[in-house]
């Protein structure tokens, strides 16, 4: 299960192995937290080359799994488990190395906290959000987005769709379809880079993604498609009819629904009007 972790407000890759239950953790995203270099992915590179002269475990033992980059396409990744981080912290020279230590405690007793009771995740989704700066009405719709996504990544799974580039393929249909940009297209209008593109939606433009997914999925249900040829006519399906649904929306308020607004001006405004 991959996921994104807030370690004071900054985002960090991370996925939870069920077989291993084990946290895995880009080191790139660590190394970017605790040093706050420009360039991270070099620091790390010179930092592996000495720990593999100093005959290091952590250089040489490192995992990769495939986690989603800036450009929304999926990479293999150098990931550390806990362990490994403490030992990584140790190499690295940061005020925030103990602060980051008891982060890194909570985040493994969550997790045992949110196996037992996954309510527990989705109020700590909830808390993230808000201390983000996000509405309790806009962070409603997040959640329930989430949700709806899930459904639809689970009906890709049994489906026999890979996770990772085939996800992708079909979700910038989707995209397209309800939008009219693809996922990279959109990022570029809001003005993002590594960000969730989701994170930075209006209620609206939420609103209309969930519709082209939850549609989506419904289609897949009845359809039941064997090939990515098929998932993909049926990803197009259920994006054009949400994109039908937005365009009827425009007709009538005469504005664009895809918004250029990222979530750091939907903060700043909603900040404005209090």
């Amino acid at each position: 299960m991959s996921n994104i972790k807030l370690f004071e407000h900054k985002k960090i890759r991370s996925h939870w192995d069920a077989d291993a239950e084990k946290w895995f953790f880009s080191i790139v995203d660590i190394i970017e937290v605790l040093t706050e270099s420009p360039n991270a992915r070099k620091y790390w590179s010179v930092l592996k080359t000495r720990l593999k002269a100093e005959g290091s475990q952590l250089a040489t033992n490192c995992s990769q799994l495939k986690m989603e980059s800036a450009d929304g396409k999926f990479y293999l990744t150098d990931v550390a488990d806990t362990e490994q981080l403490f030992r990584l912290i140790q190499s690295i020279p940061s005020p925030k190395a103990e602060p980051f230590k008891q982060w890194l405690a909570k985040v493994g007793y969550e997790r045992v906290e949110e196996s037992q009771d996954p309510e527990k995740s989705i109020d700590r989704a909830m808390e993230n959000y808000l201390s983000l700066g996000y509405s309790k009405e806009w962070i409603n719709q997040r959640l329930k987005s989430i949700e709806v996504r899930k459904e639809l990544t689970d009906e890709w799974e049994s489906r026999g769709v890979k996770k990772g580039q085939e996800f992708a393929v079909l979700t910038d249909i989707i995209t397209q379809g309800w939008s009219g940009k693809t996922v990279k297209q959109y990022k570029q209008h809001k003005n993002l880079k590594k960000e969730n593109l989701r994170d930075h939606m209006t209620n609206l433009e939420l609103v209309l993604n969930m519709l082209a997914e939850a549609t989506t999925k419904e289609i897949s249900t009845e359809k039941k498609p064997k090939t990515l040829v098929e998932n993909k006519l049926i990803a197009k399906q259920g994006g054009t009819i949400a994109g039908n649904t937005r365009k009827a929306i425009e007709a009538k308020t005469e504005k664009k629904v895809v918004s250029s607004q990222n979530a750091k001006k939907l903060i700043t405004n909603k900040r404005k009007k209090k």
